[in-house]
């Protein structure tokens, strides 16, 4: 639908009394969202009910790129992106790289477009639905359902990994924002007791499919670094740790030791 200034300040006021910090951001994209009267309404009930803004409108910006999103999808973060600019610097021309715990295929496809030579991504994930949204985004073949690393080709040797894993200890999950702890896969979001139970796996496993100059690139929170960091390196990996507090953003970088 196309604007409306009365209109639109009613939608941002209702979202705002209903506890929305960027009433006004989202009441403009739930009315670019909506083809009718009754389709905003309905956006808007929902919105107010603690849907996802980006589940609704069936899509999120991310690194500048509009990336389709749904119901049982996660959202990628913003701060996310900082795994992106990481990763950027890392490729070289004819790169094998891979977008692990793929979810929507978002760090993939922003790897594809932002990259200024010719790469070669992947993308793997658990979840069915997953799956089908990153194929939307990603060359046909190159879009696998597995647990982590299985249904990839045996041969295949990655130059980059790049792994938006689950981090949030199972504890903390409960207080999540509500659009993401009611709306997102559980399995997204749970990462165990610490944290770290996918990245102990990842760990365990990473190497394996690494090249002997690859480097595998993950989200954590910032209080995980020194856990982290023990963790990949006790696996044979050296790392460095990247930070945007802007963003709060921590990345984790990580390549194979000497010898191993």
């Amino acid at each position: 639908m196309d604007h409306a200034p009365d209109r639109d300040a009613a939608v941002a006021a209702r979202l705002r009394q209903a506890g929305s910090v960027f009433a006004e951001e989202e009441a403009a994209s739930l009315v670019e969202g909506s083809t009718t009267a009754e389709h905003l309404e309905s956006l808007v009930l929902a919105r107010m009910a603690g849907q996802p803004l980006e589940h609704l409108v069936g899509h999120v910006v991310f690194h500048g790129l509009r990336v389709p999103v749904g119901p049982g999808i996660f959202v990628p973060r913003q701060r996310t992106a900082h795994l992106v600019d990481c990763a950027l610097g890392l490729v070289r021309e004819t790169s094998t790289v891979l977008d692990l715990c793929c979810g929507c295929g978002a760090i993939g496809y922003a790897l594809s477009r932002a990259a200024e030579c010719e790469i070669d991504v992947w993308a793997t994930d658990l979840d069915e639905v997953s799956v089908g949204y990153a194929s939307r985004l990603l060359p046909a073949g190159r879009v696998v359902r597995g647990d982590l690393f299985g249904g990839l080709p045996s041969t295949l040797r990655f130059d980059l990994i790049v792994a938006n894993a689950p981090y949030v200890p199972t504890a903390r999950v409960a207080l999540m924002p509500p659009e993401a702890r009611d709306h997102e896969p559980r399995a997204a979001l749970d990462g165990g007791d610490d944290g770290l139970a996918v990245h102990r796996r990842m760990a365990g496993a990473a190497g394996r499919w690494m090249t002997s100059t690859g480097r595998f690139v993950t989200e954590i929170g910032e209080p995980q670094i020194v856990a982290a960091t023990s963790l990949y390196r006790s696996a044979g990996f050296d790392v460095t740790i990247s930070r945007d507090d802007e963003i709060d953003a921590t990345a984790l970088i990580a390549w194979r030791r000497a010898g191993r």
